[in-house]
Parts: structure tokens; C-alpha cells; sequence
């Protein structure tokens, strides 16, 4: 179940790279994810998880600009598997299994970004436009992410 969690945290992050760390973030302040005395401690700090939920809610901004690179450039995509590796490492962490959460973080930010690209070009085919699909994207992804750090 840690595993699949951790895996899912990683789709989100393929999803929007920062909702995932920022979920993560949160849950280690305010919701009990168990993050003290592992590596990953920082994450529950008093000010990780602001900081990082400005970014995210920033990500959500620029990610409707036209002028916004593909999620599938190098640069983009090594920021998902970053996020999505640091955000499963936590689920991982918080259950003694910091390593296979990662690498299970880090196969759902592949997952997510080419999967969540395919679905949005599908869905802005099919609307005529991007933004309705860019905001169906982030609500999946906010939920996804609720979801998962709740049940972590």
C-alpha cells in the first residue's frame, strides 16, 4: 500500500511538479505524516510547506500561459522525477521505506507526465481549446493529491 502511495504521489507530480511536494509538505506539518527523525524531516518544517504551496499555486498560473515549455523538455521532465521522487521518498520515509518510495515516486512522475500529457492533448482535441483540460488536469491533480496524503 506505501508503495502505491508513493507510486501515486509520483503521478501527481507528473501531473503539476510542486502540488506533490506541497501535498507531501502539508500532510508532514498539519496531518501526521511521520516525517520526524528521517532525512526528509525539513519537509514538516514550519516554512517547507508555504513556500512550496506558493510555488505550487504559482505552477498553477503559468501552466494556462501559452508561452509555458512542454512538461516533456529535459528540463521539465527532470523536475517532475525530482518532485516526484522527493514526494514519494516522504510517503516511503514516514513508513520505513525511504528508497522504495522513492523509486516508486519517481516511476509514477514518468507515468504522470507522459500519461498526464497524452490525456490533456486528448482533452483539448476534444474541447477545441486547452484551458478547459489544463483546469480538469489540476483539479485531478489537487484531488489525487488529497487523496493520497490523507490516506498516507
Amino acid at each position: 500500500m506505501v508503495l502505491l502511495l508513493a507510486l501515486l504521489i509520483g503521478i501527481v507530480a507528473g501531473l503539476r511538479a510542486l502540488m506533490a511536494p506541497a501535498a507531501v509538505a502539508f500532510a508532514a506539518r498539519f496531518g501526521g505524516l511521520a516525517l520526524t527523525g528521517t532525512p526528509l524531516a525539513f519537509m514538516g518544517y514550519a516554512w517547507t510547506p508555504w513556500i512550496i504551496g506558493v510555488l505550487a499555486l504559482g505552477e498553477l498560473v503559468t501552466d494556462q500561459l501559452p508561452t509555458t515549455p512542454s512538461r516533456k523538455v529535459p528540463v521539465q521532465f527532470g523536475a517532475r522525477l525530482v518532485t516526484g521522487g522527493l514526494s514519494g521518498a516522504c510517503i516511503g520515509a514516514a513508513h520505513g521505506m525511504l528508497v522504495g518510495g522513492l523509486v516508486a515516486g519517481v516511476v509514477g512522475a514518468a507515468i504522470g507526465t507522459w500519461g498526464g500529457a497524452a490525456l490533456r492533448a486528448k482533452m483539448a482535441a476534444a474541447f477545441r481549446k486547452d484551458a478547459p483540460a489544463a483546469i480538469i488536469e489540476d483539479i485531478v491533480a489537487i484531488v489525487l493529491a488529497i487523496a493520497v496524503v490523507t490516506a498516507a
